[in-house]
């Protein structure tokens, strides 16, 4: 009988060195969050009495809290510490655990009363934001997602619409419009959640540039951004950083790029007065109203992440391409036709704007000058289209126009092919198609 339990202590021990050799084998990985290669959900969560971070991993309807998880590729992937600054000083909102929610039209009104009582915004953006906060929670499911942006001066709450969405967002993390752009890099492409920006009017134009590149890039999966880390040898080696997420910003102005002003849905201070209702400071439960609802979402992210379907655009719908790219996603989280026509009305507006700003600049007036001269049956020379320009916009522009500056318009803007004809260039008269589309484009 000695003999025999000898045996299965020897077994047992060579069993636990062996589970300890292969543990030693797993590189640590430290993460935010992961869908791992048999597709469970691995998410960080936030103990609020002790502090600590864990993981709750989500298979077949079940969760279960753990320490760690091996992802299949050699790792043993393990949370962040409880010491990082940005946890420690709170500025990434975590849920604590996964909790029911009734449906999912519930939990938008849930979501749409919690932005009411503390925010005080239109109604139409009051809806696209509480939809905003939900698509945060499945945003991988999308190649483009737009992001949501307030303007103002100081006193319009612009702070606390940032604060109060950012939250409820998934994994929401704040940062000033001073951090650096190396810091936002990191941020971004560790997170991988809902990036809050504050006062993001950049002044300095290489910061300019550096941040343009990260909101030019951030909306579209599969672009990321470059960067070369020099090791102590010298040696050069490229860095990739994931800069797509949602993003939630706040601004004095617009910006100048069109390109990057279109990735926006915005809302712009109305100087009304707020409603008294709103805190002048936010409630001591406000925290805890907040967790409350991340949980709810959580589980929402957990069963619905699979689930997300492509929103489609009824076919009588003409809307510019971008329009539908910025407003597809958020659509496609919409449960009931009474919010989903109101979005589309609101898109069907944006559009209308998009067309208007368009027409207000220099192409579509060389292009209103060329319908004017089309319409005369007049020839569609460079010459005469900078003279009947001059006659019409001359008093709108403090530079010199000339046939060269018109011509690059026509060539390089408008992509009008050119050729000569009796020592003049002259429009190539097999464009009338690319016109009529111009035309429309333009809406002149």
């Amino acid at each position: 009988m000695g003999v025999h339990r000898l045996l299965i202590v020897f077994k047992t021990s060579i069993l636990l060195l062996s589970m300890m050799k292969d543990k030693k084998q797993f590189k640590r990985a430290f993460i935010v969050s992961a869908v791992l290669p048999d597709r469970r959900l691995v998410e960080t969560v936030l103990n609020p009495q002790t502090g600590s971070l864990e993981f709750v991993i989500y298979n077949n309807g079940k969760t279960t809290k753990i320490k760690s998880v091996a992802d299949g590729k050699g790792r043993m992937l393990v949370p962040l510490s409880a010491n990082n600054a940005l946890i420690r000083n709170r500025l990434v909102s975590f849920p604590s655990e996964p909790i029911p929610y009734e449906s999912i039209e519930k939990l938008v009104r849930r979501i749409q009363s919690f932005i009411h009582q503390y925010v005080d915004l239109s109604k139409d953006f009051e809806t696209i934001a509480s939809y905003y906060v939900l698509l945060t929670w499945v945003y991988e499911q999308f190649n483009e997602i737009p992001y949501l942006r307030k303007i103002g001066d100081y006193g319009s709450g612009k702070t606390r619409f940032l604060k109060v969405l950012g939250s409820i967002c998934y994994k929401g993390v704040f940062a000033a419009g001073g951090t650096s752009t190396a810091a936002l890099f990191h941020i971004i492409d560790k997170y991988k959640g809902t990036l809050i920006i504050d006062e993001a009017d950049f002044v300095f134009s290489d910061e300019k540039s550096a941040i343009a590149k990260i909101l030019n890039n951030g909306n579209a999966s599969g672009f990321p951004i470059l960067r070369v880390s020099v090791d102590r040898k010298g040696r050069f080696t490229p860095i990739s950083y994931d800069v797509y997420c949602p993003k939630i910003i706040a601004s004095r102005h617009n910006y100048h790029d069109q390109a990057l002003e279109s990735r926006f849905i915005t809302e712009t201070f109305r100087p009304v007065e707020i409603r008294k209702e709103i805190p002048i400071t936010l409630p001591d439960d406000f925290e805890m109203q907040a967790q409350e609802l991340r949980n709810q979402l959580l589980m929402f992210r957990f069963e619905n992440y699979k689930r997300i379907k492509k929103y489609t655009f009824p076919e009588d719908m003409i809307l510019e391409g971008r329009i539908k790219q910025i407003f597809a996603s958020i659509l496609a989280v919409v449960p009931n036709t009474e919010d989903r026509e109101q979005i589309l009305e609101i898109a069907v507006e944006y559009n209308q704007e998009m067309k208007h700003e368009r027409s207000q600049n220099i192409e579509a007036q060389v292009l209103t000058i060329i319908k004017q001269l089309s319409k005369k049956n007049e020839i569609l020379s460079i010459g005469n289209i900078t003279a009947e320009f001059l006659k019409e916009y001359s008093d709108y522009y403090y530079k010199r126009i000339t046939a060269k500056w018109i011509g690059f318009v026509i060539r390089n803007k408008l992509n009008l092919k050119t050729y000569k004809s009796h020592g003049i260039f002259v429009i190539n008269p097999d464009s009338h198609h690319l016109l009529a589309s111009l035309y429309e484009r333009y809406s002149i």
